[in-house]
C-alpha cells in the first residue's frame, strides 16, 4: 500500500503553520464565550467521549511507538492516522461541549485538589503547544522529510502522550462533578 504524501512547498507549509496557530486561538476563543449555544442535550454525554478518545489515543500512540521501534513503518503510519484522527475528533467533541455547556467546577479536596490543578494545567499549557508538533510531524512525515521528522518527534511523541494521558487522568478526577 503506497502512503499519502504531500508535496514540501511554501504553501504546504504556510498551511500548516497558520493552523499550528489558528486551533489553540479558536479553541480558547471558543471556551471564553460566556453565552452557551443551545446544543440540546446530548452534549452532556461529550466529557465522556472525550475520556474514552484520550484514552484510545494514547493506546494508540503507544502502539504506534512500538510499530516503529520494530521498524514496521507502515503499521506505524497507520497508527499515528488514527491517532491523528482520534485527537481531531476529541478536540471537535470538546468544543461542542464548552460552547453549549456551563464550566464544571471540580469539587475534590485535599491532596486530590492540587493533584488536580496541576495535571489540568499541564495539559492545557503543553496541549497548545502540542498542536504545532504534532502538525509539522505529519507534515515531515507525509513530505518525506524523514530526518526532520525522527527530529521534531523525540519532542512531540512524548508531549502528545502526556496530553493523552493527563486528558485521561483529568477526566478521571472531574468525571464525578459532571452534572
Amino acid at each position: 500500500m503506497a502512503a499519502y504524501k504531500i508535496e514540501n512547498t511554501p504553501r504546504n507549509n504556510q498551511i500548516v503553520n497558520i493552523l499550528s496557530l489558528v486551533i489553540p486561538i479558536a479553541v480558547a476563543m471558543l471556551n471564553a464565550i460566556q453565552t452557551k449555544l443551545p446544543l440540546g442535550t446530548w452534549t452532556k454525554v461529550l466529557p465522556h467521549v472525550n475520556g474514552v478518545l484520550n484514552a484510545t489515543c494514547s493506546i494508540i500512540l503507544i502502539l504506534g511507538f512500538i510499530a516503529i521501534k520494530n521498524k514496521n513503518i507502515e503499521l506505524h503510519r497507520k497508527f499515528m492516522g488514527v491517532a491523528f484522527v482520534l485527537g481531531s475528533l476529541f478536540l471537535v467533541s470538546y468544543v461542542s461541549y464548552h460552547i453549549s455547556n456551563e464550566p464544571t467546577k471540580f469539587g475534590g479536596t485535599g491532596w486530590l485538589r492540587p493533584t488536580y490543578y496541576i495535571l489540568l494545567f499541564s495539559h492545557i499549557l503543553l496541549s497548545i503547544g502540542v498542536v504545532r508538533l504534532v502538525l509539522k510531524a505529519i507534515f515531515f512525515a507525509l513530505t518525506d522529510q524523514v530526518e526532520s521528522h525522527k527530529k521534531l518527534v523525540k519532542w512531540a511523541f512524548p508531549i502528545w502522550l502526556y496530553v493523552s494521558v493527563t486528558g485521561v487522568l483529568v477526566y478521571l478526577l472531574i468525571a464525578p462533578y459532571y452534572v
